[in-house]
Parts: structure tokens; sequence; C-alpha cells
């Protein structure tokens, strides 16, 4: 019996889906008058190196379309939750929010989303 509990904890400890979906704890926007704004963007994982680790996040449209990805070229093993930006998105006319997604290299797109109102056009930033 005991050897078996050993066997199963060797398993669960080498199991690579074990740190969990990227989850989206906050983010935000500020945009120009001419709706091209950058984002802000707090992800958190337990990334476990190169094998597993948050690897992107997205801007999506209210209807789902992407319309833009940032790439995270590394894992962030020693900082977590991390924040990352991304500048010079224009978005479509009349957007009033988007929602923000994050994947990792094991699970793909997933876990929690944040959903971001946009600042109306001409407004001044927050």
């Amino acid at each position: 019996m005991r050897a078996a509990l050993i066997g199963f904890l060797i398993l669960a400890a080498a199991d690579p889906a074990r740190a969990g979906e990227a989850d989206v704890l906050e983010a935000s926007a500020t945009c120009s008058p001419e709706s091209v704004c950058t984002f802000s963007v707090a992800v958190r994982h337990d990334d476990e190196g190169w094998d597993h680790y948050a690897d992107r996040w997205q801007v999506l449209s209210m209807d789902g379309e992407i319309l833009a990805t940032r790439i995270l070229r590394h894992p962030h093993v020693e900082e977590q939750p991390f924040t990352r930006s991304l500048d010079k998105l224009e978005l479509p006319e009349g957007s009033t929010s988007v929602r923000i997604r994050a994947g990792d290299s094991v699970h793909g797109l997933g876990g929690a989303e944040v959903l971001v109102p946009l600042p109306k056009p001409g407004s001044p930033p927050p």
C-alpha cells in the first residue's frame, strides 16, 4: 500500500497539468480619442518552467474576434502574478468594451477572463 501511495505521489508531481490554466486577474485600457489603446494585464499561473507556463494573453471584441495577442516569451516562475502591457492597438469603431483572456503552453486558452470597459472617445484618461 505504501509503495502504491509513493508511486501515485511521484506521478502526480510529474503531471504537467497540475499548474492549471492561466487566469487574468485584472486589466485596464488607456485610449486616445482615435481609439488607439494601451492595455495593462495582470496574469496568474503556476508557471513550472519551459514545459508549462503562461505563454500569451489576448484582447477580444465582445463578439469573440481576436483583436490582438500579447506573446509571453518566457516562464515567470518567480514573478507571480505578473503584469505586461500591449500598446498601439487600434480598436474597431464603436467598441465600448473588450474581453481579456490568457493561455498557457499546456492547456491553451482558458481560465478566468476580465471584461474591460473602454473610455469614451475624447474622455480624459482615468
